[in-house]
């Protein structure tokens, strides 16, 4: 059983109400950042019982921060949990947020569970989420009840949406015009989708790059030929290297990579016998 679990099962505070197998989802990606200094955002305060959780899950260091439109809840407030009333379509709530906190290491939103709600917070509030922190948000099965604004791949709901981030986190490979890498390409590390949960790591993302290593056992591709060069090059083997990009070449004369890599090898060569 997770500690997460335990603590609700023996809930000694305010009322939490969770699907259960959220749990095991908010354990995989919040433990690391047990015990640290973090800065936690929920939208949804409710009972005020799931801030309660945090506070005993994360500790001392922790600080809790609520957002609700309920103007009751402030009254949940306490000491290591804050409490913002705020409505989460309204973009100046996110902004009065970004302002007075600063980043976040955490954002969850189990607000309202409207499409506007949840697409206008993480429009606003993922840039705002540190790096190495992780964004969640919850009850996306809303996007498939219309009295909810949804409805099976209807456009404009959280869900599809959130299928274009994962186009988003490919742009790097794109060869459309258009589709041009961008704040999720460069910071969505991890996309992890969820019965009605999408979790998203945030960290320094770097454009791909690959690599061949080894001994071409059949005839390979100009590419492969090339990458085992540029290896070669990195361990000082240049006649390593000018034999592999020869062999690129041979199959693709044109190939501007190899012939570039070529010309610095062959003149680190001559350098060298001088």
């Amino acid at each position: 059983m997770s500690d997460l679990f335990r603590y609700f099962e023996n809930n000694p505070g305010r009322l939490i109400h969770k699907w259960l197998h959220y749990f095991g989802i908010y354990e995989r990606h919040f433990s690391a950042l047990r015990g640290r200094p973090i800065q936690l955002l929920e939208y949804g305060v409710f009972n005020g019982g799931s801030l309660q959780m945090w506070k005993h899950y994360f500790g001392p260091q922790a600080r809790i921060i609520g957002v609700d439109i309920d103007p009751r809840c402030a009254q949940l407030a306490e000491p290591g949990i804050e409490i913002v009333i705020g409505d989460q379509e309204d973009r100046a709530t996110h902004m009065r947020l970004k302002e007075k906190y600063g980043e976040f290491d955490i954002v969850i939103d189990d607000g309202g569970h409207r499409m506007r709600q949840q697409l206008v917070t993480f429009q606003e509030m993922y840039p705002a989420v540190r790096t190495g922190g992780v964004y969640l948000a919850e009850d996306l099965h809303t996007s498939y009840f219309p009295e909810w604004d949804g409805g099976m791949r209807r456009p404009g709901t959280f869900i599809e949406y959130a299928k274009s981030l994962i186009d988003q986190m490919h742009a790097w490979h794109s060869r459309t015009a258009d589709h041009k890498p961008d704040l999720v390409t460069s910071t969505a590390y991890g996309l992890h989708f969820y019965d009605s949960v999408l979790v998203i790591e945030k960290n320094a993302v770097s454009p791909p790059s690959q690599a061949a290593t080894g001994i071409p056992v059949f005839e390979v591709g100009a590419l492969e030929y090339f990458l085992l060069a540029m290896s070669a090059q990195h361990k000082g083997q240049i006649d390593t290297a000018i034999n592999y990009c020869r062999r690129a070449l041979a199959i693709e004369p044109a190939a501007s990579d190899a012939l570039s890599l070529l010309a610095k090898l062959e003149a680190a060569q001559a350098t060298k016998a001088g």
